[in-house]
């Protein structure tokens, strides 16, 4: 059921031109996408750029023409700062916070014995979880609400290529201090990003950083920057980890003012040898070190043509991307515009041909229904539920994507959660029901029986006017066209229109609106992007 159409890359001449004199190899040139630029087009680019939208965005969209619409993607009118990050996250603030903290648990240390220190301790990890939730949640939102899709798409991009967990690091603020890092940056210079990833609070403590010395350093850091952060596996040995690791020794994190130093002292300033380029590197040497290398050229170009458009990535399409990386110092943006403006991005083998994150799944149905929120606390959940948490990636390679998102269980609890969403806690007699409450447990279940008593859900009203629903095939093509933005096959429609008709009474009621979108959002196409 979940095999995705095959492109055949035996004949990927179709998507590229060869053409001589670059040196290394062809230069192989992604074939411009040409002819009608249609409706379904602007879904497509709306899904795979961002997080799709409801039927008036993708027509406006439509309307700026191909080569427009991606420019506003990379271009977005609207600024980082639009919709600001809680005030505990706010730089000043946790420094502020950071010194609070340290004063205080130096006077329990001094005066109040281990039981003031323990409670001193409560104190912070009961903050920093009630942080940790809220700033989970504003990300979320901000994914529902801004209008840079694309900026929050490579944000989380980068979430996953830099993956850093709330679990270990433990501090909110610095957690979203690198999120913002990663916003910055989203379209920017690869290379200056790693360098400052390097710097980063939040990464020092997640990989250890802070404990690596010149009398024992510790190779997290040298290992994950060469493994999964530019080089990938094939491209280095355990001697140039090893010799890196004692460029990446000395720097230490200051808590108090939220930023990384360097401890000349800590440092091992002897030469080392590291992919066959000697000298007194520190870590910023050993990383134009790696970028002097072909792969890094390569590897991020090979992540985000398997983010955006298909699981494998075809070596002669990396080549030319790495021509387009290479080119313009590592910058990420003429990357995404050439992806995005190709053939091959396009082509009917890729529509529809991946499964949906978690992430993709919650936040693309909220924006086709016109949402811009969800029951207090049911985004967290749903995301534990389906196995893509906001800051808690499992490991530093990050989450398992495409077939790793299905599993009978994952699969019946998107249907569940689909349900929840799209009836909006109103049963058929228009009482609040309590099932968003379904599959938590403890504090987390009332929480979410509490929130959903108070949410309205999808506005029918606006989504399906009364007007329309007087004709089910109407109704049907109309909802189709939100949900789907593309004609789901004659026998996927039929069922839809029978099931319309059956449910249609005297009058249809935003209960059976909301039981037609529940059923279209339950069938397995719906779970592709």
């Amino acid at each position: 059921m979940w095999q995705r159409n095959g492109w055949d890359f035996g004949g990927q001449k179709r998507f590229c031109a060869t053409f001589s004199g670059v040196p290394g190899y062809p230069w192989v040139m992604l074939a411009k996408a040409t002819g009608e630029w249609t409706i379904e087009d602007a879904a497509h680019l709306m899904r795979r750029a961002g997080f799709g939208g409801s039927p008036t965005e993708v027509a406006e969209v439509h309307a700026l023409g191909r080569e427009a619409a991606v420019e506003a993607l990379l271009k977005p009118s609207e600024p980082i700062d639009a919709i600001p990050l809680p005030a505990w996250a706010d730089r000043e603030k946790i420094v502020e916070q950071a010194k609070e903290r340290f004063m205080s648990m130096r006077e329990a240390n001094q005066t109040g014995g281990e039981e003031a220190r323990r409670k001193a301790r409560q104190v912070v990890q009961r903050e920093n979880r009630r942080n940790g939730v809220e700033g989970q949640g504003w990300w979320f939102g901000r994914l529902m609400n801004s209008k840079a899709p694309l900026r929050e798409k490579m944000t989380l991009f980068w979430h996953d290529h830099f993956a850093t967990s709330l679990q270990k690091v433990k501090q909110p603020g610095l957690m979203l201090l690198q999120n913002q890092l990663f916003r910055e940056n989203a379209f920017g210079d690869f290379k200056a990003l790693t360098h400052a990833v390097l710097h980063d609070p939040a990464m020092a403590i997640y990989l250890d950083i802070q404990t690596s010395t010149k009398k024992q350093p510790n190779e997290n850091f040298a290992r994950e920057v060469m493994e999964l952060f530019t080089l990938g596996e094939g491209h280095y040995s355990e001697e140039d980890i090893q010799q890196a690791a004692r460029a990446f020794t000395g720097y230490k994190v200051d808590r108090r003012k939220g930023e990384v130093t360097h401890a000349k002292r800590q440092w091992d300033g002897g030469e080392k040898t590291i992919l066959g380029k000697k000298g007194r590197f520190d870590g910023d040497g050993v990383i134009d070190v790696l970028f002097e290398h072909q792969a890094a050229a390569e590897y991020v170009p090979s992540k985000l043509w398997q983010y955006f458009v298909e699981d494998e990535a075809p070596p002669a399409i990396v080549k030319r991307l790495a021509t387009t990386f290479r080119k313009n110092n590592h910058r990420v943006e003429p990357l995404l515009r050439e992806i995005f403006l190709s053939r091959a991005f396009f082509d009917s083998s890729v529509r529809r041909g991946q499964i949906k994150s978690p992430v993709q799944y919650l936040v693309q149905m909220c924006r086709e229904l016109e949402l811009d929120g969800l029951p207090s606390g049911y985004a967290l959940a749903g995301q534990q539920q389906l196995g893509q948490v906001l800051f808690l990636p499992p490991n530093v390679a990050g989450w398992d994507w495409g077939k790793g998102w299905i599993n009978t269980n994952t699969l019946l609890t998107r249907y569940n959660i689909a349900g929840m969403i799209t009836k909006g806690a109103v049963s058929s007699d228009g009482n609040m029901i309590d099932e968003m409450a379904k599959g938590a447990k403890g504090p987390m279940a009332r929480f979410l029986k509490r929130g959903s008593r108070n949410w309205a859900g999808p506005d029918y009203e606006k989504i399906t006017p009364r007007e329309l629903r007087k004709d089910p095939e109407a109704l049907v093509d109309d909802l189709v066209t939100r949900i789907f933005q593309a004609d789901p096959g004659v026998k996927q429609r039929r069922t839809f229109v029978d099931y319309a008709k059956a449910k249609k009474g005297a009058v249809f009621t935003n209960h059976e609106v909301a039981e037609l979108c529940h059923l279209m959002m339950s069938t397995p196409h719906y779970q592709l992007v």
